[in-house]
């Protein structure tokens, strides 16, 4: 894209990277060019080579990563490789996607602090430079604070100030939402943009959640695909370009929702952000589509399998985690536990399945009252898979590490490989039965701890997180595996941040706040309740807010039907 009289902060030309350590380029024959003051998005799925660009921006390609370079890198019209990596941190400021491996000061003032130390900054300058850094950040009132007793965004916000205050010419954002909750990562979002129109820096984020970040504008997107840029376009060109999904690339809901409709997605329409939409062009197709869904019956009434009544539980007198739940989850139902970071879902899942013990209610299993029983016990009954894979696994090779639970059990060999083929079966892994786990990709790990629960044979699974850091592709994967087992009988429970995996995949969704419940209702309708999305820092999901802006009479139906459409029309 051309783009003249401006000055090029970052020029890519024919760029080639290949690490060391692999056989074929990560990078191939990159042309590209970033002006100053622009604000650019690089997506891609999962090993696309995005995150090979931000690491060859801010230097840890080549200094920290080894491999060869072909081409030209020009920052600030320097060429890179003639700079040194204190150089190129003065040009280039780095926001990395796990804020706690960024933290270096035992307090908030000396972790911002920081930079400003190495360059032997006079105390009293420096007191008012952090602050002053701080404040932009809305953390000024934080400062003896520790960066480890913080929230998500909190983090996010002091990593941030820590590149701020060097005033670099470039603010780079690796996967700036991947740890946070709904409303903290448009709260992010929100805080680039202002550091951005009041700086005018050049920002470039590098994100998958294409939707959460198009919340703000930006300048252009830059589709990185197989290691090469496969488009190069403002947001309203790329949502008229209809190559995302092709790539594995979740586009925005509402676009998706117009496509469903009929609608032809072109430029002018100014699609890149709802609320640039030129709605006068969709408002009569989309009503009309809305008008010819046919209502689904409702399911009939299950048994109940998991009844919680007036649950309670805390760690310490003063540290009151869980205060009076009660719920009902349906024999075969996929349920979603959502709610803010810290907000108790994880402890709710450590109760029922009896890693802790509740100090008041109950808690039962088809009617059977839970209280006594041991983990073991439970364990029979209720399947626990972690967010984390690398923290169940404890076994070098597949077929033990699936088998374990069941040679726990004291089952005879001969009994065991029968369940254990099964699991693998169901779970796509019997192709590698014989594999060490370490060969094996993040995704696979994460089915093998699936079917280390599989194999014991549980009517309910609980999983912290399945999606967590994947991409639109990998997610799709994981979500139609566990739809699959959830046909085949068992009954999936989910904590999750992610509100299109609420939306798309789990009718049921419990909402715990501080605590306490304060929805237990279709994800639709807790999706489009304006008072639970902002208690629980959940995000009204743009299906709902295009309805709105298209004048329809009851949004939440119109959600309702694109749901319905959904999975009646595109996950068969």
């Amino acid at each position: 894209m051309n783009q003249t009289g401006r000055t090029p902060a970052i020029v890519f030309e024919h760029f080639q990277f290949q690490y060391f350590s692999q056989a074929e380029p990560t990078l191939y024959d990159i042309n590209l060019k970033i002006y100053e003051g622009e604000k650019v998005l690089i997506v891609g799925p999962s090993g696309s080579g995005k995150s090979t660009i931000g690491n060859c921006l801010n230097g840890l390609i080549p200094f920290s990563y080894k491999g060869e370079i072909q081409g030209s890198l020009k920052i600030g019209g320097k060429e890179t490789r003639e700079m040194n990596i204190f150089e190129l941190s003065k040009k280039v400021g780095t926001v990395l996607q796990d804020a706690d491996g960024q933290f270096i000061g035992l307090t908030v003032g000396e972790d911002i602090a920081f930079a400003l130390e190495n360059d032997c900054v006079p105390l009293e300058q420096m007191k008012k430079t952090v602050q002053a850094v701080a404040d932009v950040v809305d953390m000024g009132r934080l400062l003896k604070a520790s960066p480890y007793e913080l929230s998500g965004g909190q983090k996010q916000r002091v990593s941030f100030a820590g590149v701020m205050v060097d005033d670099v010419d470039i603010l780079l954002f690796d996967e700036p939402l991947a740890n946070l909750d709904p409303a903290t990562g448009k709260t992010a979002i929100d805080l680039i943009d202002r550091v951005w129109k009041e700086s005018r820096k050049t920002v470039v984020i590098i994100e998958h959640r294409l939707e959460d970040v198009l919340y703000r504008e930006v300048d252009r997107i830059i589709v990185v695909s197989e290691g090469r840029i496969v488009a190069d376009m403002t947001p309203d060109e790329l949502m008229a370009a209809d190559i995302l999904p092709g790539l594995g690339i979740r586009e925005p809901l509402y676009v998706t929702a117009m496509k469903y409709a009929g609608i032809q997605v072109n430029a002018q329409m100014k699609a890149g952000r709802l609320d640039t939409l030129d709605i006068s062009q969709v408002r009569e197709p989309l009503k009309k589509w809305n008008q010819d869904q046919i209502k689904k019956e409702r399911k009939k009434e299950r048994p109940v399998i998991l009844e919680a009544e007036h649950l309670s539980f805390r760690y310490t007198k003063h540290l009151s985690i869980l205060r009076d739940i009660s719920f009902r989850i349906q024999e075969g139902e996929m349920v979603s536990i959502v709610g803010t970071n810290g907000a108790g879902k994880s402890t709710l899942a450590k109760v029922i399945c009896g890693f802790v013990t509740e100090d008041e209610g109950r808690l039962f299993y088809y009617g059977e009252d839970l209280k006594g029983q041991t983990i073991k016990e439970r364990s029979k009954k209720i399947g626990y898979v972690m967010q984390n894979p690398n923290q169940m696994i404890c076994k070098p090779m597949l077929y033990d590490e699936v088998a374990l639970g069941l040679r726990i059990r004291g089952i005879a060999e001969e009994e065991i490989e029968p369940k254990v083929d099964r699991a693998l079966r169901i779970c796509g892994l019997a192709p590698f039965k014989k594999w060490p786990v370490a060969t094996l990709s993040f995704g696979q790990k994460k089915r093998v701890t699936i079917a280390s629960m599989l194999a014991l044979e549980p009517k309910l699974l609980i999983l912290d997180e399945p999606t967590a850091g994947q991409d639109y592709r990998h997610y799709t994967e994981i979500m139609e595996f566990l739809k699959s087992l959830n046909e085949q009988g068992v009954t999936i429970l989910m904590i999750t941040h992610d509100m299109h995996l609420m939306l798309e995949y789990t009718p049921h969704a419990i909402v715990i706040s501080d605590g306490r419940k304060i929805g237990d209702n279709s994800a639709v309708n807790i999706l489009t309740n304006k008072e639970i999305a902002e208690k629980a820092n959940l995000k009204l999901t743009s299906l709902y807010e295009l309805a709105i802006k298209a004048g329809m009479d009851d949004p939440s139906v119109f959600v309702q039907r694109f749901i319905d459409y959904e999975r009646g029309t595109c996950r068969r």
